[in-house]
């Protein structure tokens, strides 16, 4: 977009009808801050000045985007209305711009939209959008083509109240115009504030073409005041993201049982069963299964892969052809190859697990560098923490660790080697061999089992 775009996001709601205490702009939509969607698709437009106004909870809002470089934070005192927000930001807009107008609980307007309003050929474009229930929206009020007016819904008649293009917020103006009309603006209305939307009367009658770029989707423009509205559109969302998989060749039993709160990228053949959560960056080849009631988050699912129901996949990379559960969980940092096997209450964390390794059933594998082909027996534990730091554990390719086996980090268990049930092992394992840690069995005979006390003799 051209080199003299400013952009405006009014964000000092406090968001009063979800009683909550975190800023408006923090609740998250898709696991994601309201305000932090407006950053994304601001920074496509390339604007020149990304002003924010904030008010309540200011050091929250710029806390949670310190990592955002080239925002102005814009703090809003008193909250007197749309236009007093607006007007606290006019000492740092250059006359000579063209200002972009964006209303911070209104997240999911798309960048095609906001080109296609920035680019109306008039001193002042207004979005708006047709509504068959419009209460509590600002009605548009035409002559023609010219919008003269914007009445909000408790200032409206009758007749007006029967309007279904209603203000969006957004809007795009010439900034020199812009600054002079705000410099116009009372708060003579029923609400008792400076609003924004008079500034379009205040265009009129200065001559101004006042302009319209009517937006076909409504959820691009729907707005949230309370926690009720907010859920609204997470399942709008939701079955948007989802259609979009589905219509790529993605098969869902339940797409309203599906939540996407960061971006999926898959291969063709992808099934995904009822209730599953992907959060964060998440890739999935060819011909992955998802079952039921998974999460995955920030990961990487090779071609052919199965998931099985009630698993957690968290910055984790699974090989081609792998399965991993039911009920199991890999941490960050577990990397399996191909064909790896890790089944039902198995934790792997930081551990890189070789090509047709199994363990099956009931196990830790943490900070552990894994061969080919090992076979990890249930109870299996890498006991890679002392209580201050962690430790490394090296099993060698085709090793057998038997049955509740103990392995005390740092130590290393040698190419095919077999570990037999029951051990504890705390020195290295040569390779091929077999190595047993087991205290000596004794049978006591006449033992007598403790018993609990009568009732006389307590």
């Amino acid at each position: 977009m051209a080199h003299d775009l400013e952009v405006s996001i009014l964000a000092a709601g406090i968001g009063s009808r979800m009683r909550s205490n975190k800023p408006k702009v923090l609740q998250t939509l898709a696991g994601k801050p309201l305000l932090a969607y407006l950053l994304d698709v601001v920074a496509d437009l390339k604007p020149s000045t990304v002003n924010v106004v904030i008010g309540q909870g200011a050091d929250d809002v710029r806390a949670a985007f310190a990592d955002i470089d080239g925002i102005n934070w814009v703090y809003q005192a008193e909250r007197l209305g749309t236009g007093h927000a607006m007007q606290q930001v006019v000492p740092h807009l250059n006359p000579n711009s063209r200002s972009l107008i964006l209303l911070g609980d209104c997240p999911l307007i798309r960048l095609s939209t906001l080109e296609r309003l920035i680019e109306v050929d008039a001193p002042l474009s207004v979005l708006t959008v047709e509504m068959d229930e419009p209460f509590n929206y600002g009605r548009i009020i035409r002559q023609g083509d010219q919008i003269s007016r914007i009445v909000e819904e408790k200032d409206t008649t009758e007749d007006q109240k029967l309007i279904e293009e209603i203000n969006t917020g957004v809007m795009a103006a010439d900034t020199a115009k812009l600054i002079e009309w705000l410099s116009d603006l009372d708060n003579d209305n029923a609400q008792g504030e400076y609003l924004l939307t008079d500034i379009v009367e205040h265009a009129n009658q200065s001559g101004c073409q006042v302009k319209g770029w009517r937006v076909d989707d409504a959820i691009e423009v729907t707005g949230i005041n309370n926690f009720a509205q907010l859920a609204d559109l997470e399942r709008a969302l939701q079955q948007r993201r989802t259609q979009e998989l589905m219509l790529s060749g993605v098969q869902m039993m339940d797409p309203a049982r599906v939540d996407i709160r960061g971006h999926v990228q898959t291969g063709s053949g992808v099934r995904i069963d009822v209730n599953v959560i992907f959060e964060g960056e998440v890739t999935l080849g060819d011909d992955v299964d998802i079952g039921p009631n998974c999460i995955v988050r920030d990961s990487t699912i090779e071609s052919g892969a199965i998931i099985r129901a009630n698993s957690i996949v968290e910055e984790a990379s699974v090989g081609a052809g792998a399965i991993v559960g039911p009920y199991a969980r890999l941490r960050p940092g577990a990397d399996l190859s191909e064909d790896v096997h890790i089944g039902n209450f198995v934790e792997v964390k930081k551990s890189k697990i070789g090509k047709g390794s199994k363990a099956n059933h009931l196990a830790y594998l943490g900070d552990a560098t894994i061969g080919e082909g090992v076979n990890i027996g249930a109870g299996t534990i890498t006991c890679n923490y002392d209580g201050a730091n962690k430790y490394q554990t090296s099993i060698g390719d085709a090793a057998f660790i038997g049955t509740n086996a103990s392995l005390v980090a740092p130590v290393t268990i040698g190419a095919g080697a077999t570990v037999g049930a029951g051990s504890t092992i705390t020195k290295d394992v040569d390779a091929e061999v077999l190595a047993v840690s087991r205290g000596k069995q004794v049978s006591i005979r006449n033992w007598q089992r403790p018993q609990k006390p009568t009732q006389q003799e307590k």
